[in-house]
């Protein structure tokens, strides 16, 4: 069978007949190309073969309920269950084409062909059928029990004999699962990445209610983590003479201070800023990960001077600091896929080139989880303080003894605080105490904090009224914090980390409970 007649008759299998428009009908291809043609002109595909726009953008719905049946259970059924999308025949029809993806007699070409028409029907499918193709890439692509028993059982025989190595070779061999070999065959299409990585950013809502779809994310994670290597990634520099669609997926993308517009756009873009972003060469107009950074002569204490658009452009002749303010991701489906680590050590060699002055870098973050801890945590904080302390809480609050309560209800006004209020003043101190000392699974526990941390940086400055806004104001209460990036000591501050000793400066320090 030629590839035409292959991709005729497995695209008219797989479509589905209810919630189509119209009727598909897909008639015999002189080859592959018109084939494709043909189908996407039927199904309002573009002309790369998916629709316009990510998969990851479909409807989802996270509290539809998992099938009952495994997929094993239900390819050998005859009767669909009312809460399974696909019926058992086309069930096991999906698998059959999932299957010809990574036949072993076929090209690398063919079998790259062979997925992009499976992506087609993938893109025309409602939600609970793809959800089906899930199970079936999850459950059915597993690498086979018993020759991963047998070879274990031979490397563990072999060790310390010279067929050692021989037997690893074989038993690492066994364990790579089919799946592994049939996301590969998707990504040889050309739109295959992008296919793929919408498909796993759709699927990630589900794995807490189906622990069945566990599999094939972590496959998936494996995947694109050598994919998406850095040493693959272009390092480019984003400027307001970059194209207006590259322009327009920063303002989309932008995950820590949302861009008002255009002229907010333009001010984060001017000559006193820089912005970087992560390429990869399969989604060349996608930044994968873009950072903004201020040129300043000191260091920042609060967001809201560098997004004021009327505010007077920096001289850089005399800037001393780079200050990272936003840092964002834009692709859910590459969730675990760490680039923030080399993307700064990129950004900092870039900017040393081209402003040899500068000396410091260092970060304006906020504390997303500062309020919502604070809020569990008051009680045991107030429990820290000394009989003194207390009293003076308890006069400014206006209530003795306090509790956490109170503690709450007065934070509430965070910006009507003045500096010397004991309020104010605790508040930091459980900032501190949250960032320099609380740890989840052995890293701390504030995901920003865990993330520049992991990377050699150090806990710097504590900024009281950093953030203003209402999400400032509703993750932290208004505070933002610095984290400092000093080049000659990463790896010292990544060693204390490890010894569950979170770096942090002598500011940092004093205001420990």
């Amino acid at each position: 069978m030629n590839t035409s007649d292959w991709i005729s008759r497995s695209v008219s299998r797989l479509l589905p007949a209810a919630g189509l428009g119209k009727k598909m009908v897909v008639a015999p291809a002189d080859n592959a190309e018109v084939a494709i043609k043909t189908i996407a002109s039927a199904t309002g595909m573009t002309g790369q073969g998916l629709p316009a726009g990510n998969l990851a953008a479909a409807p989802v719905s996270t509290s539809a309920r998992p099938a009952l049946r495994s997929t094993r259970e239900r390819l050998a059924g005859t009767l669909r269950h009312k809460e399974e999308a696909l019926s058992p025949r086309v069930l096991r029809r999906t698998l059959t084409e999932l299957q010809a993806v990574v036949d072993s007699h076929v090209s690398e070409v063919e079998g790259g062909r062979r997925a992009r028409a499976v992506a087609q029907w993938y893109a025309r499918a409602t939600v609970e059928r793809r959800r089906d193709m899930w199970l079936l890439m999850s459950e059915q692509f597993v690498a086979d029990p018993q020759i991963v028993k047998q070879a274990h059982a031979q490397f563990a025989a072999s060790v310390g004999t010279p067929d050692e190595a021989a037997a690893e070779v074989q038993y690492r061999r066994a364990t790579v699962s089919p799946r592994r070999r049939l996301l590969q065959r998707f990504s040889a299409f050309p739109e295959g990445i992008r296919f793929l990585v919408d498909m796993r950013a759709e699927m990630l809502p589900y794995l807490k209610s189906d622990k069945r779809l566990q599999a094939l994310d972590v496959e998936m994670e494996y995947m694109f983590s050598t994919w998406f290597d850095v040493g693959f990634l272009d390092l480019r520099r984003i400027s307001w003479d970059s194209p207006a669609s590259l322009i327009e997926k920063l303002i989309k993308y932008e995950a820590v201070h949302d861009i008002r517009g255009w002229s907010d756009m333009k001010n984060r873009l001017d000559s006193d800023r820089r912005c970087y972003g992560f390429f990869h060469p399969r989604l060349p107009d996608e930044p994968l990960i873009f950072v903004e950074v201020a040129l300043l002569h000191e260091l920042a204490q609060g967001i809201t001077p560098l997004l004021d658009e009327s505010a007077a452009v920096q001289d850089l002749s005399k800037a001393t600091t780079a200050v990272f303010y936003s840092i964002s991701n834009t692709q859910p489906g590459l969730r675990g896929v760490s680039f923030g680590d080399s993307l700064i050590k990129r950004v900092v060699e870039s900017l040393k080139a081209e402003f040899p002055r500068l000396k410091v870098f260092a970060t304006l973050s906020p504390i997303p989880g500062f309020r919502a801890w604070l809020g569990k945590n008051a009680s045991a904080m107030l429990a820290r303080l000394d009989d003194k302390a207390r009293a003076e809480l308890g006069r400014a609050i206006g209530v003795e003894p306090v509790a956490a309560a109170h503690l709450l209800g007065a934070a509430d006004k965070a910006l009507e605080l003045d500096a010397k209020s004991p309020v104010r003043h605790l508040l930091m101190q459980c900032a501190a105490h949250y960032l320099g000392q609380e740890f989840a699974d052995g890293k701390p526990l504030d995901a920003v904090a865990r993330f520049h941390l992991g990377n050699g940086a150090r806990i710097e400055r504590l900024n009281w009224g950093g953030d203003p806004s209402a999400k400032g104001l509703k993750q932290s209460y208004g505070m933002m914090v610095n984290y400092l990036y000093d080049l000659k000591r990463l790896d010292k501050y990544r060693a204390q980390l490890a010894q569950s000793k979170i770096p942090v400066s002598g500011d940092i320090d004093d205001l420990k409970l």
